[in-house]
């Protein structure tokens, strides 16, 4: 019915923070209950947002690599004998390749060693003049900081937490973007793209993994409605919609988050950029039609049969 196009030269991301809510998700649509269930847990979360002193807060998760969710996972067969309605693309090079991004965040991933043992079950979140720090436990007494904005030095150096609660280990690893982006177009004449790699949202929110599965139920949903004999131009094009929908959102959502970080120049052109990217989809979504489908399950219904 559909094939899938998903080759990628990419690193692996070293660690994910799966939210219960994103775990959840994963469990029920691969039928997986016991889905990570004898890994360590995240209890709480700690943030020291602005000026304010540290809020420690319930978040229940789990940490695993990149790796550890395509092993659990492993890759979804298809059948070659039927021919393709649509190829999904997850990985570029994508049949439009032109991404737009919100902003400019870069960020590197280091090693360290947690120094308290009440942070093996807790993640940290600071924000600093240049930028902000994310750490997460992995392994009995290890764990990884995650570094935006300035350099790593610059930004470790300027902790007033985080900093003296780790010890590094080894080199920060090579600069990669954070920001939001998406590419120009997300469908076309017998294709979707979704992932990643074509939609990319801030760690900030936590909710880039749940997004990816969000988005690959709406494709193959798209999918399954074409074949039942819906209307592929109407139907991509509501898979569209909901990308950029979703976008919006997330922008909104950071805007949130940016605006207490700080009030030096760098959180004021992050905000600045938010701000831009917002009104872009904003822009985007007014000259597309208004949802027709509703989804319900891993099915599209047409809203009037719905209602």
């Amino acid at each position: 019915m559909a094939t899938a196009r998903t080759t990628s030269a990419r690193r692996p991301v070293p660690a994910i923070l799966l939210s219960d809510t994103a775990l959840a998700l994963l469990r029920d649509v691969f039928g997986r209950e016991d889905l990570f269930a004898d890994r360590p847990r995240i209890t709480h979360r700690i943030v020291a947002w602005g000026a304010a002193e540290p809020v420690r807060l319930p978040h229940g998760g789990v940490v695993v690599s990149e790796g550890d969710l395509d092993s659990a996972l492993g890759a979804g067969a298809t059948d070659a004998a039927e021919p393709a309605l649509m190829t999904v693309h997850t990985a570029p090079p994508f049949p439009a390749d032109a991404l737009r991004s919100f902003g400019s965040r870069r960020a590197v991933a280091q090693p360290v060693r947690l120094l308290h043992e009440d942070d093996r079950s807790a993640c940290w979140v600071e924000s600093v003049e240049e930028g902000w720090l994310f750490l997460i436990p992995s392994g009995a007494a290890g764990g990884w900081l995650l570094s935006v904005g300035a350099d790593a030095a610059t930004v470790l150096g300027q902790s007033r937490h985080i900093g003296p609660r780790i010890a590094p280990l080894g080199e920060p690893s090579a600069a990669f973007e954070t920001s939001p982006r998406m590419l120009a177009s997300l469908q076309g004449s017998g294709w979707l793209a979704c992932g990643s790699a074509a939609i990319a949202f801030d760690p900030i929110c936590g909710d880039g993994t749940a997004q990816a599965v969000r988005e690959a139920i709406l494709a193959s949903a798209v999918v399954g409605a074409v074949a039942e004999g819906g209307d592929p131009d109407v139907l991509r094009l509501h898979f569209e919609s909901m990308m950029v929908a979703a976008m919006r959102r997330h922008l909104r959502l950071c805007a949130q988050f940016y605006a207490g970080g700080g009030e030096g120049d760098w959180w004021r052109a992050q905000l600045a950029d938010l701000a831009d990217g917002f009104d872009g989809c904003t822009a985007r979504l007014a000259k597309m039609p208004e949802p027709r489908f509703e989804l319900h399950g891993f099915r599209l219904v047409a809203r009037e049969a719905a209602a």
